[in-house]
């Protein structure tokens, strides 16, 4: 059986590989790179993908591990699942709409990062 404290420790690990490489191509795109023209966008895909997954899987670990799961899920985990829907859709925006690679940077990335480290720490609902 898997600690809660491994499935974390996973969790952080990928969520903050997400954010790298979510910022990495806001950046790209910033500098008016595309994404034909970005020679590690394999690279980038795989590790999008990977971190994706791994969020996922350790996450519903946690929840698990906290017993979350008798009688449905509570509301902030379904807002933690938008979190990472939006987190999967936001490799592509801005290579498709560069002048949104800026604002993406600057305050996209980090709202949604605050907006899930406020579900995951106070557990609204």
């Amino acid at each position: 059986m898997i600690s809660y404290e491994a499935f974390k420790v996973a969790h952080l690990l990928a969520v903050l590989v997400l954010f790298a490489v979510l910022g990495g191509v806001a950046v790209h795109a910033m500098n008016g790179g595309t994404r034909e023209g970005n020679a590690a966008r394999r690279i980038v895909a795989a590790l999008h993908g990977t971190a994706l997954l791994v969020a996922l899987v350790a996450g519903m670990g946690l929840v698990s591990r906290l017993d979350l799961t008798t009688g449905g899920l509570p509301l902030w985990v379904y807002g933690k699942l938008v979190v990472w829907f939006i987190a999967a859709l936001l490799l592509a925006l801005p290579y498709r709409r560069p002048a949104l690679a800026r604002p993406l940077l600057l305050v996209g990335l980090p709202l949604l990062a605050g907006l899930a480290a406020w579900l995951a720490v106070y557990k609204p609902v």
